[in-house]
């Protein structure tokens, strides 16, 4: 690791703050005795902004190399980085139903709101209207020297988001010549699901089986072309990027093909049918249903549907609509992006540099075709002009009325007719950063910057219900239908017609803008100031950041007021603003040197005031040892608090009615709450006596949107570790990690509100229970659990990372060995603070309210590369998770452990050409099945495990 020569040791004793590769280079002139003098590399490291001379120090770091990403075949970036066990999937292209179009990342399962983004050591800006974390479509992955992802806490260096910790992607700013990169893949899968499509064939549905071919196409062109210029002086490089991949819907995959229950038992799906279904109550009085004082009695509501061999209705059969094979199981998606890095030495004491990029993309999230999803009360009388005789009498016999009374119905139809919805997503980012970096003496170094990133987004959602649209249409009290006005001919089997559909369809629309400027300026560099018995000075930043984030959304009238049937909810205009001034310093302190117990003793310090507009002024801070005990050993630890303050969209976002998908344990015939429980919920004896309906699709309102009280988040991370190369060849590093974090913003959830309030009858979640006149939280929208954002509790998160590496020289070649693994010790949360008994453990769990990450996950390599080829095998492992919950019997065992095995290769062709092929997933494993209330996209937990089967991608790289 060391050799025993005083320039070895300036470089040991000069190891200071932040871990990982380089982000800068400079260097400084160390004297090896009185007579000579070398040149020692002194570098900028993820984690801190004092230049040094090694890259392993206080705070873990994993590393994805550009080879990494070119043998992963992949290119999104977030597919690569998903394999890492310190990330859990976030915002990807499997997502589609409430897509943002982004895609982010989220250490340690934090959230992406907590994982901090940089290129080249500085901020990436938020990713547009729909996601307030960074998308990084923006980075290039041709381009990517390294990803550096420091898992310890940073916030004293980069500020209050990097609470998880820093993804630093470093791009390869000096290339020389001209490299041409083009690939192709897609995923292949062999439909052979025994126990789903035994369930389809139940139900009459259709799915795919045996080959599915080569779908899910993706294509990619890279260009990158850089020279030196002005004599030397100068240095640019410039890329141009293209990415298409074909869309997937979920019928491509039979594990898909139909929408589970939640119990994973059955082939579900939606009430909202070809044929509809309709839930219908008299009024008397008033009111739905009988009066009996001081309870309604809904005994007589009527729930069914139409008669297929007569003009009246039936009692429901149990149709159900099989809305899942029309859904995107991978998104469409279309980018291009260009860029450019230049620098230039406008003299021995000054560096000017400059980074610029524009990213288009372009992608859409198809689900379902829309309905009336019994959104709407329609109040109806007899009277009706398109109601048969027969419903009209058998309704009045049936509710005990008169030919004068009135009705109300709430309708279930699915929109076949005018095709699957769709939300057209579209964001196109630009960022430069400029500045001047350079030498203030031999001593001490300077940066000096200025960055604006601006990120523009549009969502167009076609092909939904306008509600307005429909009351005229079915005859409802106080409307008529007249001039163009086609009736909507819902009363009539297979009566609606693709030109009736048409008359009801509408459009939503929203754009918006999210712009951030930083200026920042730090120096670093030596102190004339040495701790006795040592001969190295200490080291320092001190420095100064000025940000500013704007935010506005513009919605339409139709997305303000929500008047598409299938959006949930309004979505209303935003807007919204905050900056904040920050000074920030870093000190080294070299301890011991050249003691019996110490090679080196470091003591690391950092601290950061930031002053915000929103919420005032707070103070972060660092400390850590680095202890060199021997040669080639090293024990690290460190202590940061983080303090995170709400961003925009968590204080302004405006409030209104969405859905959440679960359960509701006092419906049904059978409800699994007690009568005592479910009274504390608000439902009548009456109502449960009679069983009110369950939700076929599992989705229930919601009232949510931001709070402008919010407070900010408190975190302190702990981190201490080993790092050591006991003999030659071998390395490895182990690092214990604590995380507590008060004052969580987000949601106590309404599923657990709900379930809490029937289990405690507590107001505090009682008072946020509202159920409509019917007992319903799904019909219509008055019923709802109210989910606002808060500061609500605490989270608490404990575990172990693990990396090595060994290599070995083999028959002219070298053999590589790498791991890289992560153990949860500990992931609990505190839903409500104080309210212990509420806490939940999430480490090896998955539930309604923990995602699934096993307690043990790795990535493991082997790779041999000769002189002009090469080969890794990779094995790639998720440990067992436990299901903690009661309806999903298809994991009521757990979620078994999982083996995914992929294989690379490449070859030099010639010096100027590269062809490289991959296979992910060698053995075409599907990913678990869960049932639709766990399920992410298409019975899975979609961008997780492997989503779609066996993965294939080739390409080849001209480099001249």
């Amino acid at each position: 690791m060391y050799s025993n020569s005083k320039i070895a040791k300036a470089v040991r004793l000069a190891m200071i703050f932040g871990a990982g590769t380089a982000t800068a280079i400079s260097t400084q002139t160390f004297a090896a005795d009185e007579d000579a003098v070398e040149e020692v590399e002194r570098i900028q490291v993820t984690g801190s902004r004092i230049k040094r001379t090694d890259i392993e120090t206080s705070s873990p770091v994993q590393v994805t190399t550009a080879e990494d990403i070119k043998i992963s075949g992949f290119t999104r970036m977030e597919d690569v980085l998903n394999t890492l066990p310190q990330i859990e999937a976030a915002e990807t292209s499997f997502l589609s139903n409430g897509a943002s179009g982004n895609a982010t990342l989220d250490l340690r399962g934090l959230g992406s709101n907590r994982t901090l983004v940089l290129v080249n050591g500085k901020r990436l800006q938020p990713g547009g209207i729909n996601s307030q974390a960074a998308d990084i479509n923006q980075i290039p992955a041709a381009l990517v020297e390294r990803v550096d992802v420091m898992t310890g806490g940073a916030s004293s260096t980069y500020g209050a988001d990097a609470v998880a910790g820093v993804v630093n992607f470093i791009m390869n700013k000096d290339f020389e010549g001209v490299k041409i990169d083009v690939g192709a893949g897609g995923y292949q899968h062999n439909n052979d699901n025994s126990y789903i499509q035994g369930l389809m064939d139940e139900r009459n549905f259709e799915y795919e089986s045996g080959d599915s071919g080569i779908d899910g196409k993706s294509y990619n062109i890279d260009i990158t072309v850089g020279s030196d210029f002005a004599d030397g002086k100068g240095h640019a490089t410039a890329y141009a990027v293209w990415r298409r991949n074909d869309e997937m819907i979920q019928g491509t995959r039979d594990y898909a093909s139909c929408a589970l229950n939640g119990a994973g038992t059955s082939c579900g799906g939606s009430a909202n049918t070809i044929v509809p279904h309709f839930d219908m109550f008299p009024v008397v009085g008033g009111l739905l249903g009988v009066d009996e004082g001081a309870a309604v009695d809904y005994s007589q509501e009527y729930w069914g549907e139409l008669n297929p061999n007569g003009d009246d209705f039936i009692p429901d059969s149990g149709t159900r609509y099989n809305y899942a094979p029309i859904n995107h199981f991978m998104r469409p998606n279309e980018r291009f992006s260009i860029g450019s890095f230049v620098n230039y030495e406008i003299s021995d004491e000054m560096n000017f540099y400059l980074e610029s990029s524009y990213m288009s993309d372009q992608t859409a999230g198809q689900i379902a075709e829309s309905g009336t999803f019994f959104a709407e009360e329609y109040l109806l009388d007899y009277n009706n002009p398109y109601m048969t005789d027969a419903q009209k009498s058998q309704l009045q016999d049936f509710f005990g009325q008169g030919p004068d009374e009135q009705f109300v119905a709430y309708i279930g139809k699915r929109n076949v007719e005018g095709g699957p919805r769709s939300d057209h997503l579209e964001h196109s980012s630009f960022r430069i950063v400029t500045g001047i970096e350079g030498e203030l003496n031999e001593d001490w170094f300077y940066d000096l910057n200025f960055q604006y990133g601006s990120t523009s987004s549009s969502s167009a959602y076609v092909n939904d219900l306008l509600a307005p649209n429909i009351n005229s249409r079915i005859g409802a009290v106080g409307t008529t239908c007249e001039d163009d006005c086609i009736p909507y001919a819902v009363w009539t089997l297979n009566g609606v017609t693709s030109e009736q559909a048409a008359q009801l369809s509408g459009t939503a629309i929203k754009t918006g803008t999210v712009t951030q400027m930083i200026v920042n300026g730090y120096a670093t560099g030596e102190l004339d100031i040495t701790v006795p018995g040592t001969s190295t000075p200490l080291a320092a930043v001190v420095g100064f950041e000025y940000r500013e984030v704007d935010y506005e959304r513009l919605s339409d009238t139709v997305y303000a007021d929500g008047l598409l049937l299938g959006q949930g909810g309004p979505q209303a205009s935003l807007a919204g603003a905050f900056d904040v001034s920050e000074i920030f310093g870093e000190l080294s302190i070299p301890l011991i040197e050249d003691a019996g117990f110490a090679e080196s003793l470091i003591l690391e310090l950092g601290g950061r005031y930031s002053d915000y507009s929103t919420t005032g002024g707070d103070f972060v801070y660092k400390a850590a040892i680095d202890w060199n005990p021997i040669e080639d050993w090293k024990v690290r630890g460190s202590y940061n608090r983080a303090v995170r303050a709400p961003n925009v969209a968590e204080l302004f976002s405006s409030q209104s009615i969405g859905l959440w998908s679960g359960d509701d344990n006092c419906s049904g015939a059978t409800p699994s709450n007690t009568a005592a429980q479910c009274a504390n919920t608000g439902l009548t004896a009456a109502q449960y006596a009679s069983g009110i309906t369950t939700s076929p699709a599992g989705q229930y309102n919601q009232f949510t949107g931001g709070n402008p009280e919010l407070e900010p988040e408190e975190a302190d991370t702990i981190t201490f570790g080993v790092v050591a190369a006991p003999f030659e060849g071998f390395n490895f590093s182990v690092d214990y990690f604590d995380i507590q974090m008060e004052k969580v913003i987000g949601t106590v959830g309404a599923s657990r509100t709900l379930q809490t309030c029937a289990e405690t009858g507590e107001a505090r979640f009682c008072d946020n229970v509202t159920r409509s006149p019917s007992g319903s939280l799904w019909l219509g929208q008055q019923g709802m659990v109210t989910n606002l954002t808060s500061n609500i509790g605490s989270r608490h998160w404990r575990g172990v990372d693990l990396s090595a590496n060994y290599s070995m020289d083999v028959d002219g070649g070298s053999l590589d060995f790498s791991i890289n693994g992560s153990y949860n010790l500990k992931k609990e949360i505190e839903p409500i603070t104080g309210l212990s008994a509420l806490a939940y453990d999430c480490s090896g769990n998955v539930s309604v309210d923990c995602f699934a990450q096993p307690k043990w996950r790795h990535t493991a390599k082997a790779s041999y590369s000769a002189d002009d080829w090469g080969v890794t095998a990779t094995w790639r492992y998720y440990g067992k998770v436990d299901y903690d919950g009661t309806t999903d019997e298809l994991i009521a065992d757990g979620i078994k452990a999982y083996n995914f095995f992929d294989i690379a290769g490449s070859y030099i062709v010639t010096d100027y050409l590269t062809v490289r092929a991959t296979i992910n997933n060698v053995f075409d494993k599907e990913p678990p099945m869960v049932g639709n209330t766990m399920s992410s996209n298409g019975n899975a937990i979609s961008g997780f495990y492997d989503t779609l089967g066996r993965y294939l991608h080739v390409s080849a790289s001209l480099k001249f």
